[in-house]
C-alpha cells in the first residue's frame, strides 16, 4: 500500500497575470526547496488570470506531483485567492510568496533558517524595495495613517513573503472576515514573529493588477476592517464644530445688538454649506461601516473553486 507522505514545506502562490513566468518559478522553487527537503508541495492559485495560466499550472502538476493546482471560477483578490490555498495546504511549514518571483524562491532559505530559532513566524523584510515609486510612497503612507488611527506599529518593508507554522495557519483559517489583508491578521495572531531581511528583486515579467483606485481601496477597506476611530474622531470633531458654531452665533448677537451690525448673508451661507458638508462626510463614514456590516452578514464564501489539480487531501 502507498503511504502519502505529509508535506514539510508548502508553497502557496496566487497567480494573476504572470503565466509567462511560472515554469522559472517551478524551477527556481524545486532547485531552492530541495536544499532544505524534498518533500515539499507548491500550490498554485489561479484567480481567474487573463493569461490562461491555469494551462500552465495544469502542465506543471503533471510534470511533478508535488506541484498542486487551484483554480478559482473568477476573480476575487489576491488575500482571497491565498486563503484558498491555504485551506488546502497540507506542510508543517507554510510560505506565502507572489508568483511574479519578485519575491525570490532562493530567499526561502533565509526564511527556513531563521524559523528554526524558535519563530513561528519569519517576514521577509524588503529593505530596498523595487516596486515603482508611487506604490511605494502609498504603502508608506498608508501604513503610517493605518497606525494612527489604530495605534498599532506597521513595517512597510513586509509584505505576505514569508514562513509560517502550520499552528499559525490553522489559527489564520478561523479567521472569517471578509477584509483580509493577510500580514496584519497573522501579526494579531500573537505567536513569536522574527525576520529577516531578503532581496526584492525587480519586476520582470507583466505588470502590477494593483491599480491606484484598487490599492486606495484596499487602503479604506482595511482601516475600516481594523479600527473605528475614524467614527469616533468624527463625533470628536462634531462635539467641537457645534462648540465653534455656538460661540460664533453669540458673537455675531452681541455685534448685533451692540453695533447694529447685521449678521450678513454671506456669513451664514458659508456656516450652513460648512456643516452640511461635515453631515454628509459623516454619514458617509457610517455608511461605509455598514456596507461592511452587510457584506459580512450576508455570509458568502469568500472563493469558489472551479477545479483543482493535484492530490489533496483537503483540511
Amino acid at each position: 500500500m502507498n503511504v502519502i507522505k505529509t508535506p514539510f514545506i508548502s508553497i502557496v502562490s496566487p497567480v494573476y497575470g504572470c503565466k509567462i513566468c511560472l515554469h522559472e518559478l517551478y524551477s527556481r522553487l524545486k532547485e531552492t526547496l530541495e536544499k532544505i527537503t524534498t518533500n515539499f508541495e507548491i500550490i498554485l492559485v489561479n484567480d481567474a488570470s487573463p493569461d490562461n495560466a491555469w494551462e500552465t499550472i495544469v502542465e506543471l502538476a503533471k510534470k511533478d506531483n508535488r506541484v498542486k493546482g487551484i483554480n478559482l471560477s473568477r476573480n476575487f483578490g489576491q488575500h482571497y485567492a491565498i486563503t484558498a490555498g491555504l485551506d488546502y495546504c497540507q506542510g508543517e511549514w507554510i510560505v506565502v510568496m507572489d508568483c511574479d518571483l519578485q519575491d525570490q524562491p532562493e530567499e526561502i532559505v533565509k526564511l527556513y533558517n531563521k524559523s528554526k530559532e524558535g519563530f513561528d513566524v519569519v517576514f521577509g523584510r524588503r529593505m530596498n524595495r523595487k516596486d515603482v515609486l508611487f506604490k511605494r510612497y502609498i504603502s508608506k503612507y498608508f501604513y503610517k495613517l493605518f497606525d494612527l488611527l489604530t495605534e498599532n506599529i506597521s513595517d512597510c518593508t513586509i509584505s505576505n513573503f514569508g514562513i509560517y507554522s502550520k499552528q499559525v495557519i490553522q489559527y489564520y483559517l478561523k479567521l472569517t472576515e471578509k477584509i483580509r489583508l493577510f500580514p496584519l491578521l497573522i501579526k494579531w495572531l500573537g505567536f513569536k514573529i522574527g525576520f529577516v531581511e531578503i532581496e526584492h528583486a525587480k519586476r520582470k515579467y507583466g505588470k502590477s493588477s494593483y491599480s491606484l483606485f484598487k490599492l486606495i481601496n484596499l487602503a479604506l477597506d482595511t482601516i475600516i476592517s481594523q479600527t473605528n476611530k475614524p467614527l469616533k474622531l468624527s463625533i470628536k470633531f462634531g462635539f467641537i464644530m457645534s462648540s465653534f458654531s455656538m460661540i460664533y452665533l453669540i458673537f455675531l448677537v452681541v455685534r448685533k445688538f451692540s453695533l447694529d451690525i447685521p449678521m450678513g448673508w454671506t456669513s451664514i451661507m458659508v456656516s450652513i454649506f460648512f456643516i452640511g458638508g461635515l453631515i454628509f462626510a459623516n454619514l458617509g463614514f457610517i455608511g461605509l461601516y455598514i456596507g461592511k456590516i452587510y457584506d459580512e452578514v450576508k455570509n458568502r464564501p469568500i472563493y469558489i473553486i472551479k477545479e483543482v489539480i493535484g492530490d489533496f487531501n483537503k483540511k
